[in-house]
Protein backbone atom coordinates (compact mmCIF):
# COMPACT_ATOMS: atom_id res chain seq x y z
CA UNK A 1 0.00 0.00 0.00
CA UNK A 2 2.00 3.01 -1.21
CA UNK A 3 0.40 6.11 0.34
CA UNK A 4 0.67 9.82 -0.37
CA UNK A 5 -1.26 12.61 1.37
CA UNK A 6 -4.29 10.51 2.32
CA UNK A 7 -4.56 11.17 6.05
CA UNK A 8 -8.37 11.19 5.95
CA UNK A 9 -8.71 7.82 4.22
CA UNK A 10 -5.67 5.69 5.07
CA UNK A 11 -7.19 4.55 8.38
CA UNK A 12 -10.18 2.96 6.66
CA UNK A 13 -7.95 1.40 4.02
CA UNK A 14 -5.75 -0.26 6.64
CA UNK A 15 -8.74 -1.37 8.70
CA UNK A 16 -10.26 -3.03 5.65
CA UNK A 17 -7.18 -5.26 5.50
CA UNK A 18 -7.37 -6.00 9.20
CA UNK A 19 -11.00 -7.06 8.64
CA UNK A 20 -10.06 -9.70 6.05
CA UNK A 21 -11.45 -13.18 6.57
CA UNK A 22 -7.97 -14.48 5.66
CA UNK A 23 -5.71 -13.29 8.46
CA UNK A 24 -2.23 -14.55 7.57
CA UNK A 25 -1.04 -11.47 5.71
CA UNK A 26 1.56 -8.73 5.99
CA UNK A 27 0.69 -5.19 4.99
CA UNK A 28 3.59 -3.08 3.71
CA UNK A 29 2.65 0.59 3.96
CA UNK A 30 5.16 2.80 2.14
CA UNK A 31 4.78 6.53 2.64
CA UNK A 32 5.77 8.30 -0.58
CA UNK A 33 6.84 11.60 0.96
CA UNK A 34 3.48 12.75 2.34
CA UNK A 35 3.33 16.30 3.67
CA UNK A 36 0.17 15.78 5.75
CA UNK A 37 -0.54 13.38 8.67
CA UNK A 38 -0.71 10.20 6.58
CA UNK A 39 2.40 8.74 8.22
CA UNK A 40 1.20 9.70 11.71
CA UNK A 41 -2.16 7.99 11.16
CA UNK A 42 -0.48 4.82 9.90
CA UNK A 43 1.75 4.77 12.98
CA UNK A 44 -1.28 4.55 15.28
CA UNK A 45 -1.92 0.94 14.21
CA UNK A 46 -0.44 -1.51 16.71
CA UNK A 47 -0.35 -4.64 14.59
CA UNK A 48 2.83 -6.69 14.03
CA UNK A 49 1.58 -7.67 10.57
CA UNK A 50 1.80 -4.04 9.42
CA UNK A 51 5.21 -2.88 8.22
CA UNK A 52 5.55 0.88 7.88
CA UNK A 53 8.23 2.33 5.61
CA UNK A 54 8.97 6.07 5.59
CA UNK A 55 10.02 6.79 2.02
CA UNK A 56 11.08 10.33 2.88
CA UNK A 57 10.41 11.90 -0.51
CA UNK A 58 7.95 11.58 -3.36
CA UNK A 59 9.25 9.07 -5.94
CA UNK A 60 5.98 7.93 -7.50
CA UNK A 61 3.80 4.82 -7.43
CA UNK A 62 5.78 2.45 -9.69
CA UNK A 63 9.04 2.87 -7.75
CA UNK A 64 7.24 2.35 -4.44
CA UNK A 65 5.47 -0.76 -5.77
CA UNK A 66 8.80 -2.25 -6.82
CA UNK A 67 10.13 -1.52 -3.34
CA UNK A 68 7.14 -3.29 -1.78
CA UNK A 69 7.69 -6.33 -4.00
CA UNK A 70 11.33 -6.46 -2.89
CA UNK A 71 10.31 -6.23 0.76
CA UNK A 72 7.51 -8.81 0.57
CA UNK A 73 8.02 -12.02 2.52
CA UNK A 74 4.94 -13.89 1.35
CA UNK A 75 4.24 -16.18 -1.58
CA UNK A 76 1.72 -13.77 -3.12
CA UNK A 77 1.64 -10.02 -3.65
CA UNK A 78 -1.56 -7.95 -3.66
CA UNK A 79 -2.21 -4.28 -4.47
CA UNK A 80 -4.00 -1.75 -2.31
CA UNK A 81 -4.34 2.04 -2.30
CA UNK A 82 -4.61 4.36 0.68
CA UNK A 83 -7.99 5.80 -0.29
CA UNK A 84 -9.84 2.60 -1.22
CA UNK A 85 -11.53 -0.13 0.81
CA UNK A 86 -11.07 -3.88 0.33
CA UNK A 87 -14.07 -6.13 0.81
CA UNK A 88 -13.59 -8.57 3.75
CA UNK A 89 -13.33 -11.71 1.60
CA UNK A 90 -11.07 -10.15 -1.03
CA UNK A 91 -7.78 -11.89 -0.12
CA UNK A 92 -9.44 -15.21 0.67
CA UNK A 93 -11.28 -15.33 -2.66
CA UNK A 94 -8.20 -14.47 -4.68
CA UNK A 95 -5.99 -16.86 -2.75
CA UNK A 96 -8.35 -19.77 -3.34
CA UNK A 97 -8.53 -18.99 -7.06
CA UNK A 98 -4.76 -18.70 -7.46
CA UNK A 99 -4.18 -21.96 -5.61
CA UNK A 100 -6.71 -23.70 -7.85
CA UNK A 101 -5.29 -22.09 -11.03
CA UNK A 102 -1.49 -22.15 -10.73
CA UNK A 103 -1.19 -21.18 -14.41
CA UNK A 104 -2.54 -17.68 -13.62
CA UNK A 105 0.13 -15.03 -13.03
CA UNK A 106 -2.10 -12.07 -12.28
CA UNK A 107 -5.63 -12.04 -10.91
CA UNK A 108 -8.07 -9.16 -10.58
CA UNK A 109 -11.76 -8.62 -10.06
CA UNK A 110 -14.71 -6.25 -10.20
CA UNK A 111 -14.68 -2.97 -8.30
CA UNK A 112 -17.40 -0.77 -6.88
CA UNK A 113 -17.20 3.01 -7.25
CA UNK A 114 -18.15 5.33 -4.41
CA UNK A 115 -18.14 9.09 -3.97
CA UNK A 116 -16.72 11.35 -1.26
CA UNK A 117 -19.70 10.62 1.02
CA UNK A 118 -19.40 6.87 0.66
CA UNK A 119 -22.46 6.59 -1.58
CA UNK A 120 -22.33 3.76 -4.10
CA UNK A 121 -22.22 5.13 -7.66
CA UNK A 122 -22.01 1.84 -9.53
CA UNK A 123 -19.68 -0.99 -10.39
CA UNK A 124 -16.94 -1.53 -12.95
CA UNK A 125 -17.21 -5.16 -14.00
CA UNK A 126 -13.99 -7.04 -14.69
CA UNK A 127 -13.19 -8.78 -17.93
CA UNK A 128 -12.65 -12.36 -16.86
CA UNK A 129 -10.40 -14.11 -19.39
CA UNK A 130 -6.87 -13.39 -20.59
CA UNK A 131 -8.09 -12.55 -24.10
CA UNK A 132 -10.76 -10.18 -22.81
CA UNK A 133 -8.32 -8.44 -20.46
CA UNK A 134 -5.79 -7.93 -23.28
CA UNK A 135 -8.51 -6.19 -25.29
CA UNK A 136 -8.79 -5.28 -28.95
CA UNK A 137 -7.89 -2.29 -31.10
CA UNK A 138 -10.76 -0.33 -29.49
CA UNK A 139 -11.03 -1.91 -26.04
CA UNK A 140 -7.68 -1.27 -24.40
CA UNK A 141 -5.86 -3.69 -22.12
CA UNK A 142 -7.34 -3.37 -18.66
CA UNK A 143 -7.51 -5.05 -15.27
CA UNK A 144 -8.40 -2.92 -12.24
CA UNK A 145 -4.98 -2.23 -10.73
CA UNK A 146 -6.18 -1.99 -7.16
CA UNK A 147 -7.45 -5.60 -7.37
CA UNK A 148 -4.21 -7.17 -8.60
CA UNK A 149 -2.87 -10.23 -6.83
CA UNK A 150 -0.44 -12.87 -8.02
CA UNK A 151 2.68 -14.87 -7.16
CA UNK A 152 5.30 -12.45 -5.86
CA UNK A 153 7.92 -14.05 -8.11
CA UNK A 154 5.96 -12.87 -11.16
CA UNK A 155 6.17 -9.28 -9.93
CA UNK A 156 9.89 -9.68 -9.29
CA UNK A 157 10.50 -10.97 -12.80
CA UNK A 158 8.26 -8.27 -14.28
CA UNK A 159 8.87 -5.03 -12.37
CA UNK A 160 6.90 -1.85 -12.90
CA UNK A 161 8.42 0.67 -15.29
CA UNK A 162 9.69 3.55 -13.08
CA UNK A 163 8.88 6.11 -15.77
CA UNK A 164 5.25 5.03 -16.20
CA UNK A 165 3.95 7.34 -13.49
CA UNK A 166 0.32 7.52 -14.64
CA UNK A 167 -0.15 4.28 -16.56
CA UNK A 168 2.13 1.79 -14.79
CA UNK A 169 -0.55 -0.91 -14.72
CA UNK A 170 -1.47 -0.82 -18.42
CA UNK A 171 2.20 -0.57 -19.40
CA UNK A 172 2.97 -3.73 -17.40
CA UNK A 173 -0.04 -5.59 -18.81
CA UNK A 174 0.94 -4.63 -22.36
CA UNK A 175 4.59 -5.60 -21.83
CA UNK A 176 3.86 -9.01 -20.30
CA UNK A 177 0.68 -10.19 -22.02
CA UNK A 178 2.43 -12.57 -24.42
CA UNK A 179 4.36 -14.51 -21.79
CA UNK A 180 1.93 -14.27 -18.87
CA UNK A 181 -1.61 -15.38 -18.04
CA UNK A 182 -4.18 -12.92 -16.68
CA UNK A 183 -7.60 -13.63 -15.19
CA UNK A 184 -10.28 -12.04 -13.04
CA UNK A 185 -13.18 -13.15 -10.90
CA UNK A 186 -16.60 -11.49 -11.27
CA UNK A 187 -16.97 -10.74 -7.56
CA UNK A 188 -16.54 -7.21 -6.23
CA UNK A 189 -13.21 -7.11 -4.40
CA UNK A 190 -12.48 -3.44 -3.71
CA UNK A 191 -14.41 -0.22 -3.30
CA UNK A 192 -12.67 2.59 -5.21
CA UNK A 193 -13.04 6.20 -4.14
CA UNK A 194 -13.83 8.40 -7.16
CA UNK A 195 -15.40 11.70 -6.03
CA UNK A 196 -15.11 13.22 -9.51
CA UNK A 197 -13.92 12.41 -13.01
CA UNK A 198 -10.72 14.42 -13.18
CA UNK A 199 -9.31 15.50 -16.54
CA UNK A 200 -6.15 16.39 -14.63
CA UNK A 201 -5.65 12.64 -14.17
CA UNK A 202 -7.27 11.37 -17.35
CA UNK A 203 -5.33 13.48 -19.87
CA UNK A 204 -1.77 12.52 -18.81
CA UNK A 205 -2.85 8.90 -18.39
CA UNK A 206 -4.32 8.73 -21.90
CA UNK A 207 -1.30 10.44 -23.48
CA UNK A 208 1.12 8.24 -21.57
CA UNK A 209 -0.59 5.12 -22.83
CA UNK A 210 -0.46 6.44 -26.40
CA UNK A 211 3.32 6.46 -25.97
CA UNK A 212 3.29 2.95 -24.51
CA UNK A 213 1.20 1.68 -27.42
CA UNK A 214 3.46 3.22 -30.06
CA UNK A 215 6.66 1.95 -28.41
CA UNK A 216 5.20 -1.53 -28.10
CA UNK A 217 4.13 -1.52 -31.75
CA UNK A 218 7.56 -0.44 -32.96
CA UNK A 219 9.34 -3.03 -30.82
CA UNK A 220 7.11 -5.85 -32.09
CA UNK A 221 6.88 -4.58 -35.67
CA UNK A 222 3.16 -3.92 -35.41
CA UNK A 223 3.29 -0.25 -36.29
CA UNK A 224 -0.06 -0.09 -38.11
CA UNK A 225 -1.91 -1.78 -35.24
CA UNK A 226 -0.15 0.47 -32.74
CA UNK A 227 -1.20 3.55 -34.72
CA UNK A 228 -4.81 2.36 -34.75
CA UNK A 229 -4.70 1.70 -31.00
CA UNK A 230 -3.17 5.11 -30.36
CA UNK A 231 -5.87 6.78 -32.48
CA UNK A 232 -8.55 4.97 -30.49
CA UNK A 233 -6.98 6.24 -27.26
CA UNK A 234 -7.05 9.81 -28.56
CA UNK A 235 -10.71 9.39 -29.56
CA UNK A 236 -11.55 8.20 -26.05
CA UNK A 237 -9.72 11.18 -24.60
CA UNK A 238 -11.88 13.51 -26.68
CA UNK A 239 -14.97 11.70 -25.39
CA UNK A 240 -13.72 12.09 -21.81
CA UNK A 241 -13.18 15.80 -22.34
CA UNK A 242 -16.65 16.23 -23.85
CA UNK A 243 -18.31 14.32 -20.99
CA UNK A 244 -16.56 16.34 -18.30
CA UNK A 245 -16.84 19.64 -20.17
CA UNK A 246 -20.60 19.30 -20.59
CA UNK A 247 -21.11 18.08 -17.03
CA UNK A 248 -22.67 14.83 -18.26
CA UNK A 249 -19.83 12.78 -16.76
CA UNK A 250 -21.05 9.28 -15.89
CA UNK A 251 -24.16 9.67 -18.07
CA UNK A 252 -21.80 9.41 -21.04
CA UNK A 253 -18.93 7.50 -19.47
CA UNK A 254 -21.15 4.76 -18.10
CA UNK A 255 -18.33 2.21 -18.40
CA UNK A 256 -16.56 3.97 -15.52
CA UNK A 257 -19.36 3.20 -13.07
CA UNK A 258 -22.28 1.15 -14.35
CA UNK A 259 -25.29 1.94 -12.13
CA UNK A 260 -26.74 -1.06 -10.34
CA UNK A 261 -30.25 -1.54 -8.99
CA UNK A 262 -29.35 -4.81 -7.27
CA UNK A 263 -30.25 -4.26 -3.59
CA UNK A 264 -27.84 -7.04 -2.55
CA UNK A 265 -24.87 -5.16 -4.07
CA UNK A 266 -25.92 -1.93 -2.39
CA UNK A 267 -26.43 -3.66 0.96
CA UNK A 268 -23.05 -5.39 0.73
CA UNK A 269 -21.30 -2.09 0.02
CA UNK A 270 -23.05 -0.38 2.93
CA UNK A 271 -21.87 -3.19 5.19
CA UNK A 272 -18.28 -2.84 3.94
CA UNK A 273 -18.38 0.95 4.38
CA UNK A 274 -19.83 0.72 7.89
CA UNK A 275 -17.30 -1.92 8.94
CA UNK A 276 -14.31 0.11 7.78
CA UNK A 277 -15.54 3.26 9.50
CA UNK A 278 -16.63 1.54 12.71
CA UNK A 279 -13.23 -0.11 12.99
CA UNK A 280 -11.51 3.18 12.31
CA UNK A 281 -13.59 4.87 14.98
CA UNK A 282 -15.06 7.32 12.49
CA UNK A 283 -18.57 8.64 12.05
Amino acid sequence: MPVFNCEKTVGCAIRSIQAQTFQHWELIVIDDGSCDRTLAVAKTFDDPRIRLVNGGKNLGLPIRLNEAVALGRGRYFARMDGDDISYPTRIEQQLVYLQQHPEVDLLGGTISIFDANGDLMGIRAARLTHAEICGTWWRHTTLAHVTWMGPIEWFRKNPYCPNALTTQDRELLTRTQHHSRFAAIPDILVGVREPTISLKKIIPTRWSFVGVTLRYGIQHRKVFLAAVNASAEVAKLLLDMFAVGTGLNYRILRHRATPTLDPAIAAEWQSVWNLAHARAGLS
